[in-house]
């Protein structure tokens, strides 16, 4: 059964402000009746086990798994050294991933930089997610690469990545809502690499995900993991995450 999660970053601006806190933001999926939540870990207080450990805790009391964890990562660079820069901090991401007890790190691509091709941004990609793979898996915790534009905003692209990675700790954090053009076609090629999805309100302004269609494909596709709501519409998220989420929820049972 899928299961309706929230990712920590659709209450971007709490956040960001400190009027929200990941503990409260626990507290917010409990009483929306969520069934896990997502840890965007860009506004940890701490990055000591112990500050982590709480945070586990908290969502073992109020009994929501922690879905995934999430870190903002770009391959796509020339610079040997800043590639490598960038598989420390998978790592790191991959150590507190394993600290919070989430099975999965979501990380993204990047995209070609100027002066260069998709091809070589490409081959950047894929030997750095491969030089990551043996610390996923010491750790336990699976590589989700989000189709997040750039390198990744095809389907055909992002399965020659996880092709070319070729690992058992390595998938995708499936964003239903950034395949611009053929959404629908390009969800369906892609669900079977999803070991996560981030479930948007549109594909872009005006333009609203069909849920009932999706849920066919997912279906079909075999899926049967979180949907994690990652909204990023103008309402107030107090207001409109708890809307989407009864919606989703009812659908989904």
């Amino acid at each position: 059964m899928i299961k309706i999660g929230c990712a920590a970053y659709s209450y971007l601006e709490y956040l960001q402000d400190g009027r929200m806190k990941y503990e409260d933001f626990i507290e917010e999926a409990y009483r929306i009746g969520l069934d896990g939540v997502e840890l965007t870990l860009y506004w940890l207080l701490s990055k000591d086990p112990s500050y982590l450990r709480k945070i586990k805790r908290l969502s073992t009391f109020r009994g929501l798994p922690i879905s995934g964890a999430g870190i903002s990562t770009n391959f796509c660079n020339p610079d040997v050294s800043e590639r490598n820069r960038v598989i420390e901090s998978v790592k790191e991401g991959l150590d507190l991933a394993r600290e919070l007890g989430a099975p999965c790190l979501r990380v993204f691509a990047g995209y070609v930089p100027k002066g260069h091709t998709q091809t070589e941004a490409t081959k950047w990609t894929i030997e750095s997610l491969r030089s990551c793979i043996s610390y996923a898996e010491d750790k336990g915790v699976v590589i989700a690469m989000e189709n997040h534009g750039g390198i990744t905003a095809k389907a055909d692209n992002v399965i020659r990545i996880v092709k070319g990675v070729d690992s058992s700790w390595f998938g995708l954090n499936l964003d239903l809502g950034n395949y611009k053009e053929s959404t629908y076609d390009e969800i369906a090629k892609t669900v079977p690499y999803a070991v996560h999805i981030h479930g948007k309100i549109s594909v872009a302004e005006g333009v609203k995900l069909d849920y009932q269609r999706i849920k066919k494909i997912l279906e079909t596709g075999g899926y049967n993991g979180f949907l994690s709501i990652e909204y990023e519409e103008k309402e107030d998220a107090r207001i409109a995450v708890p809307e989407f989420a009864k919606y989703l929820l009812n659908l989904f049972r």
